[in-house]
């Protein structure tokens, strides 16, 4: 690499070689951290980040926190590019006033996440887990499971992601209820979705799928009083964010026999350890699905965010402006803050 490259640093596992290359082709000298076993970038500490981070003027990054006091102590590091959509993690008023630019792999991963609340529906509606944890034990009983075909799915959030899985929705001719702050009355008379209330919506679904952003408004959308207005055995799949969901009166409304069951890809433990015990209940359920935040990670759909994640850094470094759509934050002089 010749002398004067671009640092890049990655904090991710499963980066690949495509997106490597672009990288370098770019004129990029890129690190990829070698992370602790069982630690992601997101358990290290701020001294650990900065060490890693000397020198870098991009990095990619999952779910590190990036606070004021980090970006201040790397004056160097010009975007924050994160190799997904969320980004409540990241301190934007930190960036614009230290002229940074934060940067999501908007559209990277959409279908994936989509696929995977399609997945967790019919498993937990069908009860998969629990009919394989009976054959391990020797049993063959059936057990009596729930369609997706045709039922009412309420949609909380009608974003990248929730349109997505509205879009294969249509397949099971499943009816479609949504919540969203700006509701289409073209996208519903195009798609037949029914933009509706939030009580309405949880009267009616017989599953509900959360992907909203995770805000101070938002958080605990579904709580005790939201979860007892539920249709009686409906489900609830969480692939978006742990806190959207109070986990604690998830786990007492399933534990009561309220709902019938929940897919579930995010915690509440993720960002307070203090709720493990409240996720050990919850995973230890017959009727709940889980997943380790893992609705993104398909080859295929690391591969996209890899390369949107990429492209922004590289667009940042060259002076130019990443994609409007993945541009989160943008503290460079002469750009306007959000």
């Amino acid at each position: 690499m010749a002398t004067g490259a671009r640092r890049v640093v990655v904090t991710q596992r499963f980066f690949d070689e495509a997106s490597l290359a672009y990288l370098r082709g770019a004129g990029c000298e890129v690190a990829i951290a070698e992370l602790p076993a069982g630690r992601a970038d997101g358990d290290l500490s701020e001294d650990e980040l900065v060490a890693l981070l000397q020198g870098a003027e991009g990095w990619i990054v999952g779910h590190a926190r990036v606070t004021r006091e980090l970006l201040a102590a790397l004056p160097e590091l010009k975007i924050v590019s994160r190799r997904g959509v969320g980004y409540e993690r990241v301190d934007l008023q930190a960036a614009r006033d230290l002229g940074r630019v934060v940067t999501i792999a908007a559209g990277g991963n959409d279908a994936s996440v989509a696929d995977q609340a399609i997945g967790m529906m019919i498993s937990v509606g069908r009860r998969f887990g629990e009919a394989q944890a009976r054959m391990r034990a020797g049993s063959w009983s059936i057990l009596m499971g729930t369609d997706l075909y045709r039922k009412t799915v309420g949609v909380i959030g009608l974003g990248r992601i929730g349109r997505s899985l509205v879009q294969r929705l249509s397949g099971f001719e499943a009816r479609v209820l949504v919540v969203s702050s700006r509701p289409d009355p073209a996208y519903a008379a195009r798609t037949g979705v029914s933009f509706v209330d939030l009580p309405a919506l949880l009267a009616e679904s017989d599953y509900v799928s959360v992907h909203a952003p995770l805000t101070p408004a938002t958080r605990h959308l579904l709580r005790a009083e939201t979860l007892a207005a539920m249709k009686p055995g409906a489900f609830v799949i969480n692939t978006a964010r742990g806190g959207l969901v109070s986990d604690r009166d998830l786990l007492a409304a399933l534990k009561a026999g309220h709902l019938g069951g929940a897919g579930l890809d995010v915690f509440e433990s993720e960002s307070d350890p203090d709720m493990q015990p409240v996720t050990d209940e919850l995973i230890a359920l017959p009727n709940v699905v889980a997943a380790p935040h893992a609705g993104a990670s398909t080859r295929e759909g690391l591969d996209r965010t890899n390369m949107i994640a990429s492209q922004c850094v590289v667009a940042v470094l060259d002076g130019r402006d990443a994609p409007t759509q993945c541009v989160v934050a943008d503290g460079r002089v002469g750009i306007p803050a959000e």
